[in-house]
């Protein structure tokens, strides 16, 4: 399996679809393997600790916390929402169906300023849901926002507080929702966007996204703040502990957090029960907002079938990082990478790596 990972990375640098970046694996709560290649484009090569922005790959961290949260208060995720937030528009709605992007609040009646978590929360509680469950449509930005009110509501913390406090700090990871040091700042890696609509594919999705008017487009525009990469490359962007993106990550600190879900790392503070609400599927089907077929479990994804060739559930990050935990094989696997390509959803460069590793196991 190392061989055949190494040579499908290596082979990503050399035809120049990857600028610089790494991937780990991890089994048994040991790490199995490791690599990294390219620059970090600060003039330095990419070495197995450099940390990248990681978008959406940090909603399952997230949603762990906040899993974690109503498991300590002895609930679980099929609380209604109202119960702990009577405002929001789908009170009776699960959390479940919630982290799982049932609620249809992908798209808000206005903007409203990422930073700013109390006029977010004003902002959703004005909104009106779109759809209703069993429908679901990816909550590409609102995710972080509605979690972050549940944790505050539940907790008295915010996500990026309670993951630092009980999840990174004692396992060491190398995966920061905030609170990065900052003697750690030269260790972030720095984003290269792809040029948008210069090399754009002809699908349903992109030609909604570029329509100012389609719920598509306001999905991805209705929390503002860090945007585009040349605001993710700055300590603004790696402290503002965005629940939805503001995850800042090396791979093996990425693949190591999914161990710790599984319950494979000493001093794991997850209980079994939430590695188990985190790969049960809640929706399968059209997704209103990514245009394609998605299948979601309560805050992460496990379809497309072929970003999962081992089974499981993880979540992938806009320009390309991936992440997944795969509980039957007891492993866990993560790419980050700086050089961004277009879309959503896994490119060109993580499915030779999954291949590589589906072909060895």
């Amino acid at each position: 399996m190392i061989t055949a990972i190494q040579q499908a990375f290596e082979e990503n640098i050399a035809t120049g679809m990857e600028q610089g970046g790494s991937v780990a694996v991890w089994q048994h709560g040991e790490l199995l393997f490791s690599c990294c290649g390219g620059d970090t484009g600060h003039g330095s090569a990419w070495q197995p600790h450099t940390l990248v922005p990681i978008y959406s790959a940090t909603k399952p961290a997230a949603a762990a916390c906040l899993l974690q949260a109503l498991y300590d208060c002895c609930r679980g995720p099929e609380l209604e929402i109202g119960a702990l937030w009577p405002k929001f528009p789908a009170p009776h709605c699960t959390i479940a169906q919630l982290l799982s992007h049932q609620v249809g609040l992908a798209a808000l009646v206005e903007p409203a300023p990422l930073e700013d978590l109390e006029q977010c929360r004003r902002v959703i509680e004005r909104s009106v849901p779109l759809w209703a469950p069993p429908r679901h449509g990816y909550h590409p930005q609102t995710f972080g926002p509605m979690v972050d009110v549940l944790m505050l509501e539940l907790t008295g913390m915010r996500i990026s507080d309670y993951w630092e406090q009980y999840v990174r700090r004692p396992l060491e990871l190398e995966f920061y929702i905030g609170h990065l040091p900052h003697e750690l700042y030269p260790q972030v890696a720095a984003l290269r966007t792809a040029r948008m609509r210069a090399c754009m594919p002809s699908s349903p999705f992109y030609t909604a996204y570029f329509d100012a008017a389609s719920p598509v487009h306001k999905a991805f525009h209705s929390i503002r703040g860090y945007d585009s990469a040349r605001e993710m490359n700055t300590p603004a962007a790696w402290q503002c502990g965005a629940p939805a993106k503001g995850g800042v990550a090396s791979a093996r600190g990425l693949a190591a957090f999914y161990q710790a879900l599984l319950g494979l790392l000493p001093a794991s503070p997850f209980a079994s029960e939430v590695a188990e609400w985190m790969q049960t599927p809640q929706c399968a089907g059209s997704d209103l907002t990514l245009l394609q077929h998605t299948s979601f479990t309560c805050g992460a994804m496990c379809e497309p079938s072929e970003f999962f060739p081992l089974g499981g559930f993880g979540h992938a990050g806009a320009g390309g990082s991936f992440a997944f935990a795969a509980p039957a094989h007891s492993l866990s696997f993560a790419y980050v990478m700086r050089g961004m390509e277009l879309g959503n959803l896994p490119g060109t460069r993580v499915l030779n790596l999954l291949k590589a590793l589906a072909e060895q196991m």
